[in-house]
């Protein structure tokens, strides 16, 4: 979240900032109940610094009147901080739901508009396959090659949950490994996360964890919830911590398996593996200083595209537009993968860096050389998120009979250099 401070200061640019990311938050309201807040705190430390000089002057030599006076004064006070302290947390629960409504501010090179379609396209690499035969898309791939089961998980779990079975097991465990030993290599420490947070780290990190609009699982009878990617572990790991200058930044690769309540409508756009309740994701995290934040958001990307050019997949990288960015991010980039089976690009990596808004939101922050506390900033990135990475290597590197080539970099990870068709 921003500095109430900042907003109060500057709230016509916040007015716009708001315009510009099309969502639903009142700075005026959020002022109000703020300056409600401050106004009932100045009250009750009147109310209890009279209690204070209450209790003192019982300590005295009192004549009876006097005491009884004092005594019922005294009750009037409890009672009148009792209704304030309530009061309080009213507003402080009304003020914070305002809160959590503003979103970061955006980097000015942002394209500005409302949907996926106003986000920019700034490169294309890798060669779009000329296939002389009629592709086939990845469920059909998956049937033939007997990697993928989709109709026991129905009856097992539900739609849009799948088993991962021989060859597409291994390649669910080549694309992690693969993952993970680029990111050890380039100096991320790894991790393999819990699949749970608790409801306040995911409202930290930026995630709605209950109501109407969430797509998070919550846990009955308990304050936890399932995670819908490694992000929230990764970033709730500093929660309410001070981190020294020189530790920073802090580089890490988590891995840990996601869950999403909303899988999407039927259709080709979610077919398949596309788009489902629970995958596996190798993520990127960084905690840096305020002004390397930039630097590591394109370092994140560049690690991103060298990822995806290793794996020979065919990309777009688009800047996403400001009114598509979500909440907590100053600027994101997406990765979008051929998937020839769509004839279209589809999302496969994304990366934010969303400055200090999770930071404060977490209480997360560093000592300066000046022996200052400031927040860090914090940057994700999708490294390996395995779906809609199997999509990409079935439908891009088939063959005529259905066979699919492992590509060259998961080939030691694999152990085989071709997954044959079996039916």
């Amino acid at each position: 979240m921003l500095d109430i401070k900042f907003i109060k200061e500057n709230q016509n640019l916040i007015k716009e900032n708001i315009k510009k990311r099309n969502v639903k938050a009142d700075v005026d309201l959020l002022l109000e109940y703020y300056n409600k807040k401050n106004e009932i705190q100045f009250n009750l430390d009147n109310l209890r610094q009279k209690r204070n000089e209450n209790a003192n002057k019982m300590k005295q030599k009192l004549s009876q009147e006097e005491r009884e006076k004092l005594i019922e004064e005294g009750k009037n006070l409890k009672l009148e901080i009792s209704r304030l302290e309530e009061e309080q947390r009213e507003i402080e629960k009304k003020f914070m739901e305002e809160m959590y409504k503003i979103p970061n501010l955006t980097h000015p090179t942002t394209p500005i508009g409302y949907t996926d379609k106003d986000s920019v396209e700034l490169k294309r690499s890798g060669n779009i396959r000329n296939f002389d035969f009629k592709p086939k898309d990845h469920t059909e791939l998956a049937e033939i090659l007997d990697i993928v089961d989709f109709e026991n998980a129905s009856i097992v779990t539900g739609q849009k949950f799948y088993y991962l079975k021989n060859e597409g097991a291994l390649l669910e465990l080549a694309l992690i490994n693969f993952g993970m030993k680029k990111l050890i290599e380039k100096g991320f420490i790894p991790y393999i996360t819990p699949d749970l947070a608790k409801s306040s780290i995911l409202e930290g990190i930026g995630f709605n964890p209950r109501g109407e609009e969430t797509n998070i699982y919550s846990i009955a009878n308990s304050d936890l919830c399932l995670v819908g990617t490694a992000e929230i572990t990764l970033g709730g790991l500093y929660s309410n911590k001070i981190l020294k200058e020189d530790d920073l930044p802090v580089k890490l690769v988590g891995f840990s398996h996601c869950f999403r309540t909303e899988a999407g409508a039927a259709g080709l756009a979610t077919k398949g593996l596309y788009r489902v309740h629970q995958f596996s994701k190798v993520e990127m995290f960084i905690f840096c200083k305020p002004e390397e934040s930039e630097k590591f958001h394109n370092e994140l990307r560049e690690i991103e595209e060298e990822i995806y050019t290793e794996l020979e997949i065919p990309y777009r990288v688009l800047d996403i537009a400001s009114g598509d960015l979500g909440n907590p991010a100053y600027k994101k980039y997406d990765l979008e993968a051929w998937m020839p089976g769509r004839n279209e690009y589809g999302e496969i990596t994304s990366t934010s860096n969303c400055t200090d808004f999770q930071a404060r939101r977490l209480n997360i922050r560093y000592k300066d050389s000046e022996n200052k506390n400031r927040f860090v900033h914090m940057l994700n990135g999708t490294c390996i998120a395995v779906p809609r990475v199997i999509i990409a290597i079935l439908e891009n590197f088939q063959n005529r009979d259905g066979s699919v080539d492992i590509p060259l970099a998961l080939r030691a990870f694999m152990g085989v250099d071709r997954i044959m068709p079996k039916k």
